[in-house]
């Protein structure tokens, strides 16, 4: 079911399921429904989902662990120095971080190196290593980059460096030659560690190590590092990850880094357990502003720092930051909105934009949003000089931005990333014929896919069934992020009490079913005065912090008008049922026909019709029950 609604354009309800999926699990049914929408078979899947905690001995998944680890324990044991090489965002800044304060602490001396955006560009560079090789390093491990660094690696093997790449991007063909390689894609198939970001690398190699140099200790706090670095790079929260930041989220709000300490406290979020909502919003922004506005350095010394009042001092610096990224994203947001929707010609398959004078460093966050308003790929490119530009890509889920790259690359100088974003260098002379390529590309992607412009809730759910008991039961799927996505729930027929538009276009809403009421927010509505007495809805249940209370809301992504009526296109054709107020069902199809069910008891129906029996009008049924919030 599918049709206008007022937020956003289209939703669309789930497909039907059991009645009572796992019903041996002590869970509200809204929840078990999700579980089987998410495709679980058993109660004992269900089960290793929550409450799994172990995972397997990564020796025994990654081939040159090993080898990698016995290199570095021998740095720390003659305190050598070891270059620590990252990336300028969340993920490669806190990989960074996490890998020099565990090979500080084990012996070694680590030195941290990480490109310029402005200057240097991605990855690991040829005077990068260079300038290392000078200051007499002979042991260099690279953290989120390396594995296309094709020239700069084998400038480290002609002045004999041992290198160790730790990276998660696409590996290109041949693999790099280097000392080791650290990649969760060299790890078997069904290995819980393929999903692990850059920190979590980092995290999995200095664990390994601290394990053989037996001190354990050492490494307290690299695990509040994986968890800001693991949600900031939005990597697959299933596996490795799940089990390790399900544990870590629960100590991270006492985490001993004096800078994360700043950070929250900057944030409005101290003295109270953090969820991966918090992390993604509130904490990741203002470590990824540095990296794309200022100079990487700012985030190692925040993440280092031993002293509290340096901590916040440092930390103010990101706020600042933070605040001009939110400006300039805006501003290139708006400019961008502009000249696409200047153009009255049909939208493009794929939304390529170049200006010169929109900096680079936030070109990436402005992409995710228009991907977020017009469910195309989109790059957006700016000038670096010397007629070349620079390019960031990003993609609705399914349209895979790294092999996208990849079939482009004899137009383009570089390029790297993985499928949900990307990046690369282009010549001015190469720009048009790159855009033709990409459009061709997401146009055939387009042709095959469906439901681009919907979002799908997951389970019915009514506003009285919501309290605190639910919500404590909904977060046991926590950590929300990649893969596991924050629960989408509807509703039907909630009554508007009250609304209003608060400053920054956001909409707040009192809703109310029998005697329940509870609160919805509508991010960036707009300024338009909202006017509907009943309204059927969307939304996410979270817990909103508000001078030190928390209450109950729901986050509402999608609402309409309240339908009595509600109409299913199946096998082309379409069937309009209705309820009345007994509980009563009627279904009727296009050409007038109806069929009708009187209500026995609990979603129990029964009808004197003898077309009721077939197999076709019972499938109606039960699409039709859920179409009309009768099952979850």
């Amino acid at each position: 079911m599918s049709s206008q609604h007022l937020y956003p354009n289209l939703w669309s309800v789930p497909d039907s399921i059991v009645p009572n999926p796992f019903e041996d699990l002590n869970l509200p049914l809204p929840v078990r429904a999700i579980f089987a929408r998410r495709g679980f078979k058993s109660s004992e899947e269900v089960k290793s989902f929550l409450f799994s905690e172990k995972i397997p001995d990564p020796k025994l998944h990654f081939p040159d662990l090993n080898k990698a680890v016995n290199r570095l324990a021998e740095a720390c044991q003659m305190k050598e120095m070891v270059a620590i090489c990252g990336d300028y965002d969340a993920d490669g800044m806190t990989s960074t971080a996490l890998l020099y304060q565990a090979f500080r602490k084990l012996g070694a001396r680590p030195i941290s190196s990480i490109p310029s955006r402005k200057t240097d560009g991605y990855g690991l560079n040829e005077s990068m290593v260079l300038s290392l090789h000078k200051q007499g390093i002979k042991l260099l491990i690279t953290v989120d980059n390396g594995v296309s660094s094709k020239e700069a690696l084998k400038k480290a093997k002609d002045l004999s460096m041992d290198v160790i790449l730790t990276d998660h991007h696409t590996i290109p063909t041949p693999e790099p030659d280097v000392f080791a390689l650290i990649h969760p894609f060299r790890t078997p198939n069904s290995s819980p560690y393929r999903c692990l970001a850059g920190v979590g690398l980092a995290f999995i190699v200095a664990k390994t190590l601290a394990n053989d140099l037996n001190k354990k200790a050492s490494i307290n706090s690299a695990r509040d590092l994986f968890c800001i670095g693991t949600i900031a790079d939005m990597a697959p929260l299933n596996g490795a990850n799940r089990i390790l930041l399900k544990e870590g989220l629960k100590t991270i709000h006492k985490s001993n880094i004096k800078g994360l300490q700043a950070l929250q406290k900057l944030s409005g979020i101290e003295g109270r357990a953090l969820s991966s909502e918090d992390i993604g919003f509130q904490i990741a922004p203002r470590i990824n502003a540095v990296g794309r506005l200022g100079e990487p350095k700012l985030i190692i010394d925040l993440l280092t720092a031993e002293d509290e009042t340096q901590a916040i001092t440092l930390a103010r610096k990101c706020d600042e930051l933070n605040r001009q990224r939110k400006e300039l994203s805006n501003s290139i947001e708006l400019e961008a909105v502009a000249l696409i929707e200047s153009d009255k010609n049909s939208l493009p398959p794929f939304i390529f934009l170049a200006q010169s004078h929109w900096h680079q460093g936030v070109i990436g966050i402005v992409a995710s949003r228009l991907v977020e308003k017009y469910n195309r790929p989109v790059a957006l490119l700016v000038g670096e000089g010397e007629g070349t530009l620079r390019g960031s890509v990003r993609a609705p889920k399914g349209f895979h931005v790294d092999q996208a790259l990849n079939s482009c690359s004899r137009f383009l100088e570089k390029h790297g990333g993985h499928p949900a974003a990307g990046g690369f260098t282009v010549k001015a002379e190469n720009t048009n014929e790159l855009e033709r390529k990409l459009s061709n590309i997401a146009e055939y992607w387009l042709k095959t896919t469906s439901n681009l412009n919907h979002i799908k809730p997951e389970a019915y759910i009514d506003i009285n069934d919501i309290d605190e008991s639910f919500l404590d039961s909904l977060n046991l799927l926590e950590p929300f992020g990649i893969t596991n996505p924050t629960p989408l729930f509807w509703t039907r027929g909630a009554v508007v009490k009250d609304s209003k538009v608060l400053r920054g276009g956001h909409l707040l809403i009192n809703l109310q079913q029998k005697d329940q009421s509870i609160e919805g927010i509508v991010w960036n509505w707009g300024n338009s005065i909202f006017n509907c007495e009943k309204i059927d809805c969307a939304f996410n249940i979270t817990r909103n912090y508000w001078n030190g209370q928390a209450k109950l809301q729901l986050v509402i992504k999608a609402l309409r008008k309240h339908q009595l009526k509600v109409v299913l296109s199946k096998n082309n054709l379409k069937y309009t049922f209705f309820k009345d107020e007994l509980g009563n069902l009627e279904i009727v199809n296009q050409k007038g026909d109806f069929v009708q069910w009187k209500l026995e008891a609990e979603n129990r129906y029964s009808s004197k019709d003898i077309r009721s029996d077939h197999p076709y009008m019972k499938a109606l049924l039960a699409e039709g029950l859920l179409l009309l919030g009768n099952s979850p």
